[in-house]
Order: C-alpha cells, then sequence, then structure tokens
C-alpha cells in the first residue's frame, strides 16, 4: 500500500515486457503467475468462477496482468493459462526481505533469538505451498490441451492456519521460546484467505506431498546451513503517513 510505483513496475510492466518478447517471438504458450490476493474480502473457499476484488496494489497489479495476458495472447495467437499459488515457501526463498515471505521473516528473526513482529491478532489465516508442490503442476500447465485460457488455483486448501499458529510451529521445530511482539493490522490485509484446489485436482492431479510442517523443517534447516541475515530494506517507502506501518517506516524488524 505504500510503494505503489514500485509494485506496478514489477508486476504489471515487467508482465507486459515478457507477453511483448511472448509475442514477437513466437512462443506457443504463457503460464501466468497471479496470487491467490487477487480474490481479495470473497467468500471462502476463494474458486477461480469468482469475481476478483483487489484489496491492495499488489493484488490490483496482479489482477490487471492477468487481463493483459488475456487480450495479447487473442491479439497474437498465442495460448495462455492463468496459475494462482498459494503464498510459497521453501528453500531459497529471500529471509532477509523485512516487506514479504512471513514463515522466511519469522525463521530468520528467531534462529537470531529475536521475537516474531505479528500484525494485529495474529488470527489472519492462509494456506501455505511448499514450492516443489506448485512446480509439478506449472509444468503440467505448459503442455496440456485442455487448460488453455483457464484460470487454476495451485496450493493446499486444507491446511488453513493462522499467523498465531504459523509462529507457533516454526518456535516448536526450532524450539524457541515464543512471545510473539504485537503491532498494529496493516491497511487492507485481507483476513481470511483459502482457495479451492478442487479444479487443480481435476485436471491436473494436483497432490501436495508436503505438509506445512514439512516444508517449515525443510527451510528452517536450509536458513540455518545458510547463516541468519540483517534484514535489508530494499524498497523505498513512497507513501509515510500515519498509515504506514512503524516496522517499515522505523525498520523494527
Amino acid at each position: 500500500m505504500f510503494a505503489p510505483a514500485a509494485i506496478t513496475e514489477s508486476i504489471y510492466q515487467a508482465t507486459s515486457a515478457t507477453l511483448a518478447a511472448t509475442a514477437a517471438e513466437g512462443v506457443d504458450r504463457f503460464v501466468y503467475c497471479s496470487s491467490m490476493s487477487r480474490y481479495g474480502e470473497n467468500e471462502l473457499p476463494f474458486r477461480e468462477e469468482m469475481e476478483p476484488r483487489p484489496q491492495d496494489p499488489y493484488a490490483a497489479s496482479k489482477v490487471a496482468a492477468e487481463e493483459l495476458t488475456r487480450v495479447m495472447a487473442e491479439c497474437h495467437g498465442f495460448e495462455y493459462v492463468v496459475v494462482v499459488p498459494h503464498n510459497i515457501i521453501g528453500p531459497r526463498q529471500r529471509y532477509d526481505d523485512p516487506f514479504r515471505n512471513v514463515a522466511s521473516i519469522f525463521i530468520n528473526r528467531m534462529l537470531q533469538g529475536q521475537q516474531p513482529i505479528i500484525y494485529g491478532d495474529g488470527e489472519q489465516k492462509r494456506c501455505f505451498s511448499y514450492v516443489a508442490d506448485v512446480v509439478r503442476p506449472l509444468a503440467k500447465l505448459a503442455f496440456r490441451e485442455d487448460v488453455c485460457g483457464e484460470t487454476i488455483n495451485v496450493g493446499p486448501d486444507d491446511e488453513f492456519v493462522s499467523i498465531n499458529s504459523l509462529a507457533e510451529t516454526i518456535a516448536d521445530i526450532i524450539d524457541f521460546d515464543l512471545d510473539p511482539v504485537y503491532v498494529r493490522d496493516r491497511p487492507q490485509e485481507v483476513k481470511l484467505a483459502n482457495c479451492s484446489a478442487d479444479k487443480a485436482r481435476e485436471l491436473l492431479g494436483y497432490r501436495p506431498q508436503y505438509t506445512l510442517r514439512d516444508g517449515l523443517v525443510e527451510m528452517v534447516d536450509w536458513i540455518d546451513e545458510q547463516g541468519t541475515r540483517e534484514f535489508e530494506y530494499h524498497l523505498d517507502l513512497e507513501i509515510v503517513t500515519d498509515e504506514t506501518p512503524e516496522t517499515w517506516k522505523n525498520q523494527l524488524i
């Protein structure tokens, strides 16, 4: 909400440039990774036929890029699929980013002996996807003929957990004495976000092989092996007001 120009450049403009190359080079199919944030505040579980209701610039850029993908494909004659992953986690995910990747942020802080910082009451609920469980269906989307023009959610819909529960699981894996620091809610944050994976199961045979705990164990082991890092505030805040989270404004993470 506080760096909309940077978000637009990294999502919408980057997608536009990639689509231009797709059309110019005669690529057969474009698989676009959107985000479950496209659904915003919608009835649970989120299903592909629902009208998107983006709540922030990130989600709005994702939805706009979906539409751009569709019109470019129709004009230039290439196939496309829109895939909607759910909060991807796993080794090699950036863990020194204070703005994104809540599981990575929690792990990096706890391994340094610091308490996790949680926005609001921590009862926001999400589903998290282990990266390998997302890559497998993505590979199938490149070749199957019955997915062209479809929007498909990819992610587990059976482990719907709160941010508090996420912190508790990580603390249990690390054997960390948990006492989270709670700060004010972030503006426009969706409270409950859970997508149905029925369509992915039907079309792609989607079956996650990792539980949330399995994925978090892999992340903890990898980050511990790499070594903890200081958080890098690499995005400039374009809007600094009373609504800007203190965690970012005063670099508290």
